[in-house]
């Protein structure tokens, strides 16, 4: 394997990258030309926003070929385009095997929600103190456990007595709400998505666990249960937000996460025609609200 390292301004980072693309680059990595330095430059924005710009000033893109000789082909053939007059080859060097899947997995450990109830990856054993645990894998599908919106979510299950509750899931990517709430006895729990490669996850993840659960389109979701769990961002929480209520029953409960602490006054307007809702939870920046009927 062999690494070809290019320093390109903005305008011209997609150019690059489609050209080292065709010619046969088995990948094509951007990262800021600066990072690390005081010109380092901030290329993100909380969901929902913009990005502040649509690219770095100065960019490095590491492209990886099979062969060395492919490697320096491309680097000839993008020194004699005009498009490169403003670009930059820094290097070309030989990467050292690895055990690709081994590193990754590496960097996925067993997450801890409560004490005793862990999300743990199928190459790992499940802690010791852990009495339930749901294997799951990092994959396509949003909610591995690792993000501060589906702790929150599962630690409000884990304490909460679920016993012999219908429980709907609304919007379930991995489905990993609805096993967690199966594991907290959960006597029937229906999982829906608008993607179906998430109810496919959803239906995989629920059988590697040993729980049963009905997941599905939207259109599964009849009737009332008695908790409602949501976690998909603000936008699409209060568009949903007269259909999701409708769905709990008197007494029952609202669970809604994928909400950024700035936009918490904005939810309990959206919802306050229905529920009132309140902040049970808080982590990194991102908050849980919950409601009773």
């Amino acid at each position: 394997m062999f690494e070809l390292r290019l320093r390109v301004p903005q305008a011209q980072v997609e150019t690059i990258g489609d050209a080292l693309e065709a010619l046969d680059a088995l990948s094509v990595s951007v990262e800021d030309a600066d990072a690390h330095t005081d010109a380092e430059q901030a290329l993100f924005g909380e969901p929902g926003m913009p990005p502040p710009q649509p690219g770095w000033e100065r960019s490095s893109i590491t492209a990886l070929f099979a062969q060395q000789a492919s490697a320096e082909d491309a680097a000839r053939l993008l020194l004699a385009q005009d498009f490169f007059t403003e670009c930059e080859v820094l290097g070309l060097q030989a990467v050292a095997d690895q055990d690709w899947v081994r590193l990754t997995q590496s960097q996925f450990a067993p997450v801890e929600i409560t004490p005793e109830f862990w999300i743990v990856p199928t190459w790992h054993e499940p802690p010791a103190a852990a009495r339930r645990f749901i294997r799951l894998d990092p994959g396509l599908a949003f909610g591995t456990g690792t993000h501060p919106t589906t702790r929150m979510c599962l630690r409000w299950i884990a304490r909460h007595d679920l016993s012999g509750q219908r429980v709907l899931d609304y919007g379930c990517g991995s489905g990993i709400l609805a096993i967690g709430a199966a594991m907290h006895g959960a006597a029937s729990v229906d999982a829906v998505d608008i993607d179906e490669a998430a109810v496919t996850a959803t239906q995989l993840n629920a059988q590697a666990n040993h729980v049963t659960l009905r997941s599905g389109l939207p259109e599964l979701a009849q009737g009332q249960y008695h908790t409602v769990l949501a976690n998909i961002l603000a936008t699409p929480l209060k568009v949903l937000a007269p259909l999701l209520c409708a769905h709990v029953q008197a007494g029952g409960s609202l669970v809604l996460a994928g909400i950024l602490e700035r936009q918490t006054l904005e939810l309990q307007q959206a919802y306050a025609p229905h529920v009132q809702l309140e902040v049970s939870d808080a982590e990194d920046g991102w908050v849980l609200m919950t409601a009773r009927t």
